[in-house]
């Protein structure tokens, strides 16, 4: 095993979330599998820590769930915000169709350590820490394995009938595949950090956008994770502006963190997150399958980027178990994940796009911001909170375990998803419109 050559029937490339559960996934089915993942641990902060209704039901499908959650955790069941001098509540989980009617805030390397945990009492399972993925193994047109790199600087040949990419939005298997990245463009950036929490804060997940900023706020019962939303491309110019310029806009936007906000000392403890919001054309190539992040990357809103990708993983395992069991994956095969994974991608992120114009709008000008009449009644349409519940907790087109009895799932209506995605949509149009106008 400490040879410079390994073969295995699928290696997945990157321990995330989509990553882990396909290992998962695959070696439940009896699929030798290989995951790699560059680091030494789990352990990276300020990744996204949301666990949907949906991968909760999927873990329910799986018998994981009761085991799942008794890691601490904490439950939301709706998210509110506030737009200028607007507060009001969005989703609202509490009535999805689902075993879990709450979104779970649990930090993301314990969410990872228990999905790799159990994935190791499959014989076909192996996780490998510490490979980094540097180069893609060829036979002509078709991909054949990877190149990685491991401890002690190795080189490791690692031969498989099919390569999955889950290495993220930098991933190196779209690079080394040639795989054409379409970018949308987003006019946002974010700068997470971490603030005390009291136990008298607001207990649910707030958004708050005033004064040309954003300001996120999750509740980590001690602490906040809090993310600032920028204008793209300004982090340098608030870093030369010093870091009391930060702590105003924290204190601007949240004034009841004002006693709180010497805690930011130095730029070590903010970390950028450059948003993106781009997809492949193709996801694959002979031999070679991107998901998730890699297939499309998507923006922090609504916190749907794991949960897709996690979808997109269940779907794969559904489409590719039996093809990987014979040894005949094809690019039919490949192309079926994309044909079922294209559009739950394309229509989140279409979403996204609509809400991060609007934000570029607000960003303009640094004066509060007074929330339109068309955004005030839209926030009080009958059914729109359980509607935007449907659309951010259980998404376009879930995706549910093959092999798991019917009897045992909670379906969502089709037209609960299409009309949460509607609402949200209009209420980006009706603002983008009276902004136009003014």
């Amino acid at each position: 095993m400490t040879g410079t050559s390994l073969t295995t029937t699928c290696c997945v490339v990157g321990g995330g979330p989509a990553g882990m559960m396909l290992g998962y996934l695959l070696a439940r089915a009896g699929v030798p599998v290989m995951v790699l993942e560059k680091h030494g641990d789990f352990f990276r902060d300020f990744r996204g820590d949301t666990v949907h209704p949906s991968t909760l039901e999927v873990l329910y499908e799986l018998g994981l769930l009761e085991d799942f959650l008794k890691i601490p955790h904490q439950k939301v069941r709706w998210v509110g915000g506030t737009f200028g001098d607007l507060s009001f509540r969005a989703a609202d989980f509490r009535h999805v169709p689902a075993h879990c009617r709450f979104v779970a805030l649990m930090p993301q390397w314990d969410f990872l350590n228990f999905l790799s945990g159990e994935a190791k009492r499959f014989p076909s399972f192996d996780l490998r820490m510490q490979h980094e993925v540097v180069d893609l193994l060829r036979e002509g047109d078709r991909i054949t394995g990877v190149v990685a790199r491991s401890p002690g600087d190795r080189v490791v040949q690692i031969h498989a009938d099919l390569v999955v990419g889950c290495d993220g939005r930098h991933a190196a298997t779209r690079r080394a595949g040639n795989l054409e990245l379409i970018e949308l463009g987003v006019p946002i950036d974010a700068l997470w950090f971490r603030i005390s929490r009291k136990p008298d804060d607001p207990e649910q997940v707030l958004g708050i956008v005033n004064y040309g900023k954003g300001l996120i706020l999750i509740n980590r019962n001690d602490y906040f994770q809090a993310g600032l939303i920028i204008r793209k491309g300004s982090f340098e110019e608030i870093k030369q502006q010093g870091m009391e310029v930060l702590r105003d806009s924290v204190r601007r936007l949240a004034p009841y963190l004002d006693g709180r906000v010497g805690e930011l000392r130095d730029w070590d403890q903010v970390k950028l997150l450059t948003v993106q919001i781009n997809r492949l054309r193709q996801w694959y190539r002979t031999g070679l399958l991107c998901i998730g992040d890699a297939a499309h990357a998507m923006s922090p809103a609504g916190g749907v980027g794991i949960n897709l990708a996690i979808q997109d993983a269940v779907a794969a395992a559904n489409l590719l178990a039996r093809p990987l069991q014979q040894k005949m994956v094809t690019d039919a095969a490949l192309a079926a994940v994309q044909r079922r994974r294209e559009f739950p991608a394309r229509a989140t992120q279409s979403v996204q796009v609509r809400i991060h114009q609007a934000m570029a709008r607000t960003f303009r000008s640094t004066e509060p911001v007074r929330a339109p009449l068309a955004l005030k009644a839209a926030v009080h349409l009958p059914g729109l909170h359980r509607a935007l519940g449907y659309a951010v907790g259980i998404g376009v087109r879930p995706e549910h375990v093959r092999g798991v009895r019917a009897a045992r799932r909670r379906t969502v209506p089709p037209v609960a998803v299409a009309a949460g995605l509607g609402m949200i949509a209009g209420m980006i149009g009706f603002y983008l419109l009276r902004r136009r106008r003014s």
